[in-house]
């Protein structure tokens, strides 16, 4: 196939480009508006054809969409942490980028699959949200995504659009922007930075490898039903306070650099998805966390060239901001 992929110079973005490429045979389209977190860096290895521009703006995606014969969209602005101090960014991106995507996917009739988060159930104390569980977010960032995914599903309904949809758990691996939870942490244990805890540490999220994550999304495309959700949660959950331990014990890191912060608003206390549904299409995740967290830090550890860049940036100005103290 030919794909338009939004978003695709991102973290998971990029990993899913390359699954498509090297493993399909497929051509790709990336369309990027390059953001802190989409990075060119992240493609360098991969074939494809590049057009620079964000999904709100129809000139862009017309010149992108040429030739398509499906969209999957990974743009978006993914930290809720932002999402709390700039919410505009969000609703620009989720609400006016997806419905210039669904038009011009619309007008050409192509298939599209919209990649969303499990943070549009909101918390869950037990259990696990399925596909049909109430839409409850709690942030600027899940708020945004569900009004994203709400478009995308009356698309289907009033136009007989054939859309998609995938929602993941949290995804780790190479190539995440330190912004969020493990790289950020795999990072500051390797150079003696404190190691900020939200809170008393115990929100439980279902972690799930990028790589699975970017397979579960080609499942959707190749076999999703249109009109239908399908959930891609990952194998283990583990609480953060869990997970920042055993990173320390990876990178060798003093158990003393942990540091409590104050809770951020609105933080969820649990995440976890069923996923039957999408197995029912052939999919399975091949990689426990234990594993690929070990693999994570191994990458963060020997790909200084990626992150460096980021240390040195404006992610310096950002941290300070956000937790009141300068990285080391």
């Amino acid at each position: 196939m030919r794909l338009l992929v939004c978003g695709g110079a991102g973290f998971i973005g990029s990993n899913f480009v390359r699954q498509r490429v090297s493993g399909h045979g497929d051509e790709v389209v990336v369309l990027d508006k390059l953001t802190y977190a989409g990075r060119r860096e992240n493609l360098r290895d991969v074939e494809h054809e590049f057009v620079h521009g964000a999904i709100e703006d129809a000139g862009a995606v017309a010149r992108a969409i040429e030739g398509a014969d499906a969209v999957v969209n990974f743009a978006a602005e993914t930290h809720v942490d932002r999402s709390i101090a700039e919410p505009d960014a969000f609703v620009m991106t989720h609400a006016m980028g997806t419905f210039v995507l669904l038009e011009a996917a619309r007008e050409r009739g192509l298939r599209y699959v919209q990649v969303s988060t499990d943070e549009v159930y909101g918390s869950i104390e037990e259990g696990s949200f399925t596909e049909d569980s109430p839409l409850r977010p709690s942030s600027p960032y899940s708020a945004t995504k569900t009004g994203g995914d709400l478009l995308v599903q009356s698309y289907t309904h009033t136009y007989g659009m054939e859309t998609v949809i995938c929602r993941g758990s949290n995804n780790y691996g190479p190539n995440q922007y330190p912004e969020k939870l493990i790289p950020l942490m795999i990072l500051n244990a390797l150079h003696g930075d404190r190691l900020p805890v939200y809170g008393d540490g115990q929100q439980v999220r279902n972690w799930i490898h990028v790589s699975d994550f970017a397979a579960g999304i080609g499942h959707v495309l190749a076999h999703g039903k249109a009109g239908e959700v399908y959930n891609v949660g990952g194998p283990d959950e583990a609480p953060n306070l869990e997970v920042v331990e055993r990173i320390i014990e990876l990178t060798g890191a003093d158990p003393g650099l942990i540091e409590y912060v104050e809770d951020r608003p609105g933080h969820d206390r649990r995440y976890s998805l069923a996923s039957e549904k999408v197995r029912a299409l052939g999919w399975e995740a091949q990689v426990r966390f234990a594993e690929g967290l070990e693999q994570t830090v191994a990458w963060y550890r020997e790909n200084a060239w990626w992150w460096e860049p980021i240390r040195s940036g404006a992610y310096r100005e950002y941290y300070e901001r956000q937790y009141g103290r300068a990285l080391g």
